[in-house]
């Protein structure tokens, strides 16, 4: 583009936006010095409204040309700060496009050595020596023949060594002195002694006296 005959380079982007932020802040500067003669102007027109009618209407007058300059400024202020927007969505934009297009030439070139049939063969093939592998370690952990054991046999074996083994720590100690050993059978119960005959009569008198009277 040319302007009065002059050739432009293109700005770039950041360029631009550094520039507008110059002048968003030169705006900054120009509005306060301008809200500053405003309240200035109107402190004096406030002030002359009774007592000098000529000055107070020359500060209203300053003040509406300060007022008027403030509200320009603020038009400005708000197209550069919609522009430096626009350039800094762009910007961001422009960057994400780039990276975007990196990554993708990335994937190209990862791609490139990679083709879907081999991938498919390849995890056909993963898939089978995982199969034989579990096939081999579910061979090696099957019990062999023979190998087969009575529970309840070992439990009852377990239990007459824990009893020995308890024995044992009761001789040791001693806290077995003096007790009563235990019969391995149940004894039979002891029957009283049968009464002989002449026992029987003399625990019987009438037994006797029958005897007697026989005997005459």
């Amino acid at each position: 583009m040319r302007l009065f005959g002059i050739s432009k380079a293109k700005a770039a982007p950041k360029d631009a936006i550094v520039k507008l932020r110059e002048s968003l802040e030169m705006i900054d500067k120009r509005e306060k010095y301008l809200n500053a003669k405003i309240d200035a102007e109107l402190k004096v027109a406030k002030t002359n409204a009774t007592k000098n009618r000529k000055v107070a209407l020359m500060a209203l007058k300053k003040k509406k040309i300060y007022q008027d300059q403030a509200d320009k400024l603020m038009g400005s202020r708000m197209t550069l700060e919609t522009q430096m927007s626009t350039l800094e969505n762009a910007s961001m934009n422009i960057e994400v496009m780039n990276a975007m297009k990196a990554g993708n030439e990335a994937l190209k070139g990862v791609h490139g050595n990679l083709d879907v049939d081999k991938v498919e063969e390849t995890m056909d093939e993963i898939n089978e020596q995982m199969g034989l592998a579990n096939e081999i370690s579910d061979a090696i952990s099957r019990p062999m023949q023979g190998a087969e054991f009575d529970d309840e046999e070992l439990d009852a074996e377990l239990e007459l060594l824990a009893q020995e083994e308890l024995d044992n720590h009761m001789l040791e100690t001693g806290l077995g002195a003096g007790l009563p050993s235990v019969p391995s059978t149940i004894p039979a119960i002891a029957q009283p002694p049968r009464p002989t005959r002449e026992q029987a009569e003399e625990e019987d008198p009438e037994l006797a006296e029958l005897k007697a009277s026989m005997a005459m």
